[in-house]
């Protein structure tokens, strides 16, 4: 458990660099479209059977005053949509130009990479203290090292969707490589959470081969870009941060924001982020799925043989009835 945990943690803190450099080198990106590849491109894979699990509850209801304790103004949620994930729907118009859902001043929350302790755990907290909500799109090899912190989240009613198994740039992988490293993180992530997770998934980088969009498309899987980079991998500080994602989205207007929940100036910079969302006039949408990930048997088979002594679901008992402090202060 502990070596999971000091990869995890390591591979998250490699991620951001090895991202910086991506968009450094301005490397090329997949197409743009939705739905399959034109016929010339090599077929995607037959899907296997899915295992049945438990359909998702109902979508949460916006936030109100009175549903934000200690918070008599909160930031909350304007409207929750629901997304039928069926064909792999496309968002984010940095690549996907078709599904222009969201009205003036309105904003998607999305957080990449995680989930890390003090860093997702602090984004969390901010978040809940607003009442409102965002998209965690998790990294596997992570969320194998901190299955507690991601159950925290989609406890909280936030949004639980992938982001590969180890952060590869898929558009370089062989495709059956590509797959694997997909649908791992499916089942990690689904095992960590301990319920229904959503068929959302990005592309690290931001860069997908046809043979991977058409995959995920087959397999019902939205996919998602973004239209404001935080550019938040590059460091700096939190009030930088946040007069940039300011500045982005009072010229855009609207958009889905890209954020990373292992940045510990990310974290920093959310109170006061929302503070200035809440004050600019802007509203926050919760974006949920129809129906949950149908992970598939094959993969989580092998990441229960990989994962063999670690919880598959985890307890809702309080903190203070597990630990308790009996000598010292």
């Amino acid at each position: 458990m502990r070596t999971i945990i000091t990869k995890a943690f390591f591979a998250a803190a490699a991620l951001c660099s090895a991202h910086a450099v991506a968009i450094a080198q301005d490397a090329p990106m997949g197409p743009t479209q939705n739905g399959p590849p034109p016929a010339a491109e090599a077929p995607a894979a037959a899907t296997p059977a899915a295992v049945p699990q438990p359909q998702m509850g109902p979508s949460a209801p916006a936030a109100k005053v009175t549903d934000c304790p200690g918070n008599p103004n909160p930031l909350g949620v304007s409207r929750v949509v629901e997304i039928d994930t069926t064909g792999g729907p496309g968002f984010g118009f940095q690549h996907y130009k078709m599904y222009d859902f969201l009205n003036p001043k309105e904003v998607v929350l999305t957080f990449d990479d995680g989930p890390l302790p003090n860093r997702t755990t602090a984004v969390l907290a901010a978040l809940n203290a607003e009442c409102t909500k965002a998209i965690f799109f998790s990294v596997g090899k992570v969320a194998a090292g901190y299955p507690d912190i991601l159950h925290e989240v989609a406890k909280a009613g936030h949004t639980v969707g992938a982001h590969t198994m180890d952060h590869k740039d898929l558009s370089k992988l062989p495709f059956d490589d590509a797959k694997a490293d997909i649908e791992k993180s499916f089942s990690v992530i689904h095992r960590a959470v301990g319920s229904g997770t959503a068929p959302f998934f990005r592309f690290p980088f931001l860069r997908h081969s046809p043979e991977t969009l058409k995959y995920l498309a087959d397999r019902n899987v939205a996919v998602f870009s973004t239209d404001i980079d935080s550019f938040d991998f590059k460091g700096g500080k939190p009030d930088a941060l946040v007069k940039r994602i300011m500045a982005n989205l009072d010229k855009r207007g609207k958009g889905i924001v890209l954020m990373h929940d292992i940045q510990p100036h990310t974290a920093a910079a959310m109170p006061a982020l929302l503070k200035q969302l809440k004050a600019g006039g802007y509203k926050v949408v919760h974006m949920t799925a129809k129906t949950p990930i149908q992970t598939l048997p094959e993969f989580d088979e092998m990441v229960a043989k990989d994962m063999q002594g670690m919880p598959t679901a985890l307890s809702d008992r309080p903190l203070n009835s597990v630990v308790k402090t009996i000598s010292g202060q």
